[in-house]
């Protein structure tokens, strides 16, 4: 089976000096495409050079949250730039955080609209985070009439997941959904959600599927386990994992307009 990860975060400390070995655990079991994720800037630098190096790999491009108070003066040109290399298939990872606010809430909201109304000029998806600022997430895309894109790592209820299905968007399955502690309202809310409106992933090194046995010693998630949250999937939905692995990899394609390529 082929399997497309749309979140890995390559470039996180957890992963110095095993990008190699990670990717040769990721092909052996499948995982051949990754969609890296963008925090920065700077990130979205250092992911634009591995995607050259692995055709089979592309990038988001933006400012996360956290990082919205730190941006720099012509950002928004930067960005614009880094938008238009052919690995770049998405803005963000973007969105508000009212959660942990590492970023002031107003500089959040500035700098998450600037990057919906980018994505929208050059009919990029967006690639959404969101913790505890739905209301404000949602009157936003909103209003700037946001059809296409994602919510990443969706952790959220039935009645959030069918505003976002309403507006056109995937929803990013990752190992949450493996977390029995936790999963409680992302399982009631999978009932609402049709197979062809999901994308699995790891949010590498995040999220370790819990159902995997044995675990890794590290503790840390990788591409290679993304299977493991299919099969999770495919159990709660009471579907073949041949059919969900299929779909899912539609999916993938269609969010990143990337149907018809041969990948």
């Amino acid at each position: 089976m082929a399997w497309f990860d749309l979140g890995v975060n390559l470039f996180s400390s957890q992963f110095d000096n095993d990008h190699t070995k990670l990717l040769e655990r990721a092909q052996a079991a499948g995982v051949g495409h990754w969609l890296l994720i963008s925090s920065d800037l700077t990130e979205t630098h250092s992911n634009l050079a591995w995607c050259q190096q692995q055709p089979s790999c592309f990038t988001t491009a933006g400012v996360h949250p956290h990082q919205a108070d730190l941006v720099s003066e012509g950002w928004q040109q930067q960005l614009r730039q880094l938008a238009t290399a052919p690995s770049v298939v998405a803005i963000g990872e973007c969105g508000l955080d009212f959660n942990r606010n590492f970023s002031s809430e107003a500089g959040q909201l500035l700098v998450f609209a600037e990057q919906l109304a980018l994505a929208k000029q050059l009919q990029l998806p967006v690639y959404l985070h969101e913790r505890d600022a739905f209301t404000h997430q949602y009157a936003l895309l909103q209003e700037h009439q946001i059809q296409h894109g994602i919510a990443h790592c969706f952790t959220g209820n039935t009645e959030q997941l069918k505003a976002y299905l309403d507006l056109g968007l995937y929803i990013g399955i990752t190992g949450w959904l493996c977390d029995e502690r936790r999963n409680q309202e992302l399982v009631a809310a999978l009932h609402y959600l049709p197979l062809d409106r999901i994308c699995l992933e790891t949010d590498a090194p995040y999220l370790l599927p819990r159902n995997l046995s044995p675990k890794p010693k590290s503790r840390r998630n990788e591409p290679a386990y993304l299977p493991a949250i299919a099969e999770q999937l495919a159990v709660l939905k009471g579907l073949p994992l041949q059919q969900v692995q299929k779909q899912c990899w539609l999916n993938s394609l269609q969010l990143l307009n990337r149907t018809g390529v041969s990948l």
